[in-house]
């Protein structure tokens, strides 16, 4: 009989605490001065490629400031206003972009921080709009190295309560998807499948549940 599975075995929302820094020290000490206010600069711009924490430090930023995560493509005018962690800044249509631009040039944003794939320079948005994003401070977030992943997800697995055998992190590492958005989500279906059957996480295990 499957277990019913609690709310408990759901992933943690990100927060600054459970971010793996890498080599994103600077950035996430940036984005800790910016929600205690210590920081002069009131936009901070990070691009990156997929995977490398960009949506993970925009939610942890919206959560501690107490503003709103936005993916670009729900941006719409009434979100060009208050403190704004947008994502995917290159997805706005044109009129959000000039909502945005706006909203920048009349001083709506107490504070505003923004990622995309690419630098500023880069970015497929209109150029008056990419320099306005690249007057405050701008960083490229780094994907994390192999074992950068592995402590990653060791405490990611230690945060749902079970330590993970390095056989298994090799496994993942070796068969999955490399991003850490898929290796997370591949680490809680096992979660789940253990639960769910009473066998614990193993490499014959993995091969059971995943794809």
């Amino acid at each position: 009989m499957r277990q019913l599975l609690l709310d408990f075995t759901q992933a943690p929302a990100p927060t600054f605490a459970n971010f793996v820094h890498g080599g994103n020290a600077e950035l996430a000490h940036a984005l800790d001065s910016a929600v205690k206010g210590e920081l002069a600069e009131h936009v901070i711009y990070i691009w990156g490629e997929s995977g490398a924490g960009k949506t993970h430090l925009l939610k942890a930023f919206a959560a501690a400031r107490r503003g709103r995560y936005v993916p670009g493509e729900a941006f719409g005018a009434g979100d060009a206003a208050g403190v704004v962690a947008l994502d995917d800044v290159e997805r706005l249509a044109e009129p959000e972009q000039v909502a945005l631009f706006n909203g920048f040039n009349e001083g709506a944003f107490p504070f505003l921080l923004v990622a995309a794939s690419r630098a500023p320079r880069d970015v497929a948005l209109r150029r008056d709009l990419a320099t306005r994003l690249a007057t405050g401070l701008t960083y490229r977030a780094l994907a994390l190295t192999d074992e950068e992943k592995r402590s990653a997800l060791a405490a990611h697995a230690r945060s749902r309560g079970f330590e993970l055998a390095e056989e298994v992190t090799s496994y993942l590492l070796t068969h999955a998807r490399r991003d850490m958005g898929s290796l997370v989500a591949a680490l809680d279906c096992l979660d789940r499948y253990s639960l769910e059957t009473g066998r614990p996480i193993t490499v014959p295990l993995i091969k059971a549940a995943l794809p």
